[in-house]
């Protein structure tokens, strides 16, 4: 690390303490704990995703720093705590990705992109076992979008042989979770139809994992879709002299498909 960015690193860590500290620091910040703050992290990593979705360099850059700022203010509440300090965490990832990487930095042979995802989840179990994590599924995180934690699950569940054959199969189970809502419906009980319409979820994400794709990453490309077309269908109405509330559906429907006609 260069000296600009040690002193920068430095600079911010020692703006956390200042934030933290109980004689002159901010209220907000020091009424804070891991659990208040742990929402703000999870926010700051989809604003990360979003801005390198977008390719947005500047944005990138800014939302970047935010995610930074979000481990530098967890270490700092664990330092308080005595239990690590932002140097810790440095160390420990920087332990972790030398011995996930022993072709780039031991004497391994060097890998395929395939042999090391391979070894990367074979690396990843152990150090599971040694936490006492044995399990399939141990350590999937609950914090997880639920549509990412079903596709890391399934993947989990398939490594040892539990999983449909390919995507044509978890489209007909798709078809059968499908008339099991569909039989709900007439019932109506909350409860019931959550539970079916989960169980479709779980197979979109299934599916998903067949066809290799990131159903997050699907299910925000079509919320990108819904957003313009919806906008271009207000621009429409509003330069016709209405609103979508005065136009009705039927007349938003037919501008709907105008729209995605272009």
């Amino acid at each position: 690390m260069d000296k600009i960015a040690h002193d920068s690193l430095a600079n911010l860590v020692a703006i956390m303490a200042r934030l933290r500290d109980s004689a002159h620091g901010c209220p907000w910040d020091q009424a804070q704990n891991f659990a208040t703050i742990a929402p703000y992290t999870i926010e700051e990593a989809y604003e990360v995703a979003d801005a390198a979705g977008r390719r947005d360099l500047p944005a990138l850059l800014d939302e970047l720093g935010d995610l930074l700022f979000q481990v530098v203010y967890h270490a700092r509440m664990a330092e308080e705590a005595g239990a690590f300090s932002f140097a810790d965490v440095a160390a420990t990832i920087a332990a972790k990705m030398v011995r996930r990487h022993p072709h780039v930095f031991g004497g391994e042979a060097t890998r395929s992109a395939g042999a090391h995802s391979e070894a990367w989840e074979a690396q990843k179990a152990t150090e599971r076992r040694a936490r006492a994590q044995d399990g399939v599924l141990a350590g999937v995180p609950l914090a997880l979008p639920a549509l990412t934690r079903a596709e890391k699950l399934t993947s989990r569940a398939a490594r040892v042989g539990f999983d449909w054959p390919d995507a044509e199969a978890v489209l007909a189970k798709l078809t059968e979770e499908t008339a099991e809502l569909r039989a709900e419906l007439e019932a109506a009980d909350p409860d019931r139809l959550e539970d079916e319409l989960g169980d479709m979820l779980f197979v979109l994400a299934n599916l998903a994992r067949k066809l290799k794709l990131d159903p997050e990453a699907a299910l925000r490309r079509a919320n990108g879709k819904f957003t313009a077309r919806f906008i271009a269908v207000e621009q429409v109405l509003a330069a016709r002299g209405t609103t979508p509330a005065e136009a009705g559906l039927a007349r938003m429907e037919d501008v709907w498909q105008e729209v995605k006609k272009g």
